[in-house]
């Protein structure tokens, strides 16, 4: 898991060197902390985590940095149907969906079966360049349904 994580800091180096960006400190505190959080994350609570370090990293570099990191391809943005983002890296998962309770909020994952290729070459016809996919799925989980 080391390697990949190294890969991918390596890939965001390249990303922001090809945009004439600077490596600051800020920007690889936040690359750190995102590769150590497993799950979903907003970028309130990334901030509210890079906040308490010494020294701490500014509110507008963590969203700066979560923005570069989602243009690099190293996380993804996924939308749970609420007022907020959500991210997750991607180095050390397999390619999932989501299905959200609309009652407590709770999410389960389950496996992507590539039923996206089926549509790669209508869109692609279309002239529409594909760069991902997502699919969620709302209902009331088992909890929920019991009460």
């Amino acid at each position: 898991m080391q390697d990949a994580v190294i890969k991918e800091k390596k890939r965001y180096l390249e990303f922001l060197s090809s945009r004439k960006v600077r490596v600051s400190r800020g920007r690889l505190t936040v690359f750190d902390m995102v590769m150590r959080t497993h799950g979903h994350f907003t970028g309130e609570e990334m901030a509210k985590k890079c906040f308490t370090l010494k020294p701490s990293v500014s509110r507008a570099t963590v969203y700066r940095s979560i923005h570069e990191l989602l243009e690099a391809g190293i996380i993804r943005e996924t939308a749970f149907g609420d007022k907020h983002h959500h991210y997750e890296h991607l180095y050390d998962e397999k390619k999932h969906h989501h299905a959200i309770c609309v009652r407590c909020h709770q999410y389960t994952e389950f496996p992507d079966l590539d039923e996206d290729k089926r549509y790669h070459a209508i869109l692609e016809k279309k002239g529409f360049q594909i760069i991902g996919h997502e699919m969620h799925f709302y209902g009331l989980c088992q909890k929920c349904r019991d009460k």
